[in-house]
């Protein structure tokens, strides 16, 4: 049986169409809390949050009055947010500096970036106000690591030290701030990146030292624990949810060593 710790709770959910975003919704709502699943996707927003008892808004994270009018009508409509899930962004295409475009660069830093940073303002000051709530980004352990993601790796690292610093700016005002940092995530994003040929399955399980994938259930598991009461003395961290890949890689340099251990 699930434990319905959040009973009654307010959760906003950024990019609760489908992936980590989706799993989460699902996972908070069946904890009892009231989910509003936030999407840019407006139908399949508003396909999760049919299935969930929840309601659905359509936004782009990456506009400022957007984000505060959301914001502002959610809280209206809805009550006092207690919980913020900040899990829209978009990935991209391991490309060498020079193929990047610079319209890539820009979207990407303007979805997972300051999309992140708006929401985190509009919701987590309202909660500041308040004097209590919880705020969970989505970040990457390629925030944690160097990978030929140019502009995804560096976003992601960005909002990892963006969770750092709000989590103290908030702390004595009763709000926490953690970021969760999922590995290779088995994702509709990703599943389609691997399709494309544009990421290879046997080498991200070959990289973890579980020798598989996360799934978004499991990122969802963490997200729900950061979010909860359980929680309570934990902000400003940045918790690797990815099956050992930040562990497995420099065991490559001792070949026999990772053979004996497949």
């Amino acid at each position: 049986m699930t434990a319905r710790d959040l009973e009654g709770r307010l959760a906003v959910v950024t990019g609760g169409a489908s992936g980590i975003g989706a799993a989460a919704a699902r996972l908070l709502a069946a904890r009892g809390a009231r989910v509003a699943v936030t999407d840019l996707a407006e139908a399949e927003a508003q396909r999760v949050a049919a299935e969930i008892g929840g309601s659905a808004w359509a936004f782009d994270v990456a506009e400022e009055e957007a984000v505060e009018r959301a914001a502002a009508e959610i809280e209206a409509q809805e009550g006092p947010v207690d919980i913020l899930v900040a899990s829209a962004g978009i990935l991209q295409r391991p490309l060498p500096p020079e193929e990047l475009p610079m319209e890539t660069w820009d979207r990407v830093t303007a979805v997972n970036l300051r999309g992140v940073w708006l929401c985190c303002r509009a919701f987590g000051t309202r909660m500041a106000r308040r004097g209590a709530g919880s705020v969970v980004t989505i970040a990457s352990i390629a925030g944690m690591r160097s990978m030929p993601l140019h502009v995804y790796s560096p976003t992601k690292a960005a909002v990892i030290e963006m969770t750092a610093c709000l989590a103290t700016e908030w702390g004595r005002r009763g709000v926490r701030v953690n970021a969760v940092c999922p590995g290779f995530t088995a994702t509709p994003a990703i599943l389609g990146a691997i399709e494309r040929g544009e990421r290879d399955p046997s080498a991200i399980e070959a990289s973890a030292a579980m020798g598989r994938m996360v799934t978004p259930e499991e990122v969802a598991q963490a997200v729900a624990f950061l979010a909860s009461d359980a929680a309570s003395a934990i902000t400003g961290i940045a918790l690797p949810v990815d099956c050992g890949w930040l562990v497995r890689p420099s065991w490559n340099t001792f070949g026999e060593l990772v053979a004996r251990s497949n």
